[in-house]
């Protein structure tokens, strides 16, 4: 599907309320085009609908006018440089950054990665930086949010109902 295309239905899905499609969406583009800084900005901005400063903060982190606490909180949840090189998706060098800015902070994620593990460190073969990573836990902690509470006390209370309603219709049965 054309990138236009999947970005109209990103736009659809957002309007109509669908923001986990939305960002499922926007996550499978920015791992077809990497270096698409627009992508990674819109994807901050659905996390933001979460309330995910964390998360807001990785896909922002290529750009200049990012939010300082969002990467404060990214830096905090993937603690090390190789955990940031994966969390950052790149592919690729880092010349083709679309900015000088991403580019240096490419560049200084990589730097850092190699410092700590000893040896050169590649974008494009992550096995060279997961070094440090094995049985680290690589699920981000998501912080509970006010619409995440509200929706899973909605399916409770749905589950309720209808196991509810089921006892009374075998209530009934027995009568």
């Amino acid at each position: 599907m054309p990138l236009s295309e999947t970005l109209a239905r990103v736009d659809a899905d957002l309007a109509a309320g669908r923001v986990p499609v939305a960002r499922q969406r926007l996550r499978g583009l920015i791992s077809s085009f990497p270096h698409d800084l627009t992508l990674r900005r819109r994807l901050a901005e659905v996390y933001r609908l979460y309330g995910d400063a964390a998360e807001a903060g990785r896909w922002m982190y290529l750009e200049e006018d990012r939010n300082d606490d969002e990467t404060a909180a990214f830096e905090a949840r993937y603690g090390s440089p190789g955990r940031r090189m994966k969390a950052l998706a790149w592919q690729g060098p880092e010349a083709e950054a679309a900015t000088a800015f991403a580019k240096e902070q490419l560049v200084a994620v990589r730097t850092a990665c190699a410092e700590e593990l000893g040896h050169p460190v590649d974008w494009d073969d992550p096995a060279s930086y997961r070094d440090g990573l094995e049985g680290e836990y690589e699920a981000p902690f998501e912080p509970w949010t006010v619409g995440g509470v509200l929706a899973g006390a909605g399916c409770l209370g749905a589950v309720l109902v209808f196991f509810a309603v089921w006892v009374n219709g075998l209530v009934a049965l027995f009568d």
